[in-house]
């Protein structure tokens, strides 16, 4: 069973440029889960997609990354330890650079 969070906006100080961590900008998180299929039809029997959501946000927020790289990788790693999920993919995308609509990184966790 596949779990899809896409499109996750949240401010964040990440960044190259001291300018991007000290004012901050928008950032795209699209999350992908695979899960066992659940047994019965409620909530305890799956994901809480708000809990993705959740940390998620506690990551974007918890420190200033320089590499979308290391940020996807820290936001993969805590879904995993946090969640009983089998893979997790996540997608970080910076929008609204000069030359491009977006700049990403993906990172995939077993």
């Amino acid at each position: 069973m596949i779990v899809e969070v896409h499109g996750l906006e949240l401010h964040g100080r990440h960044g190259v440029n001291d300018d991007e961590r000290r004012d901050g900008q928008s950032f795209l998180f699209d999350v992908t889960l695979e899960i066992d299929e659940p047994k019965e039809d409620t909530i305890a029997a799956t994901v809480d997609y708000r809990q993705v959501r959740d940390i998620v946000r506690t990551v974007n927020d918890a420190e200033s990354h320089r590499l979308l790289e290391t940020l996807a990788a820290t936001a993969a790693d805590a879904l995993i330890e946090a969640l009983p999920i089998k893979k997790v993919r996540v997608r970080v995308r910076k929008p609204g650079i000069a030359w491009a609509d977006w700049t990403g990184v993906t990172c995939e966790r077993p």
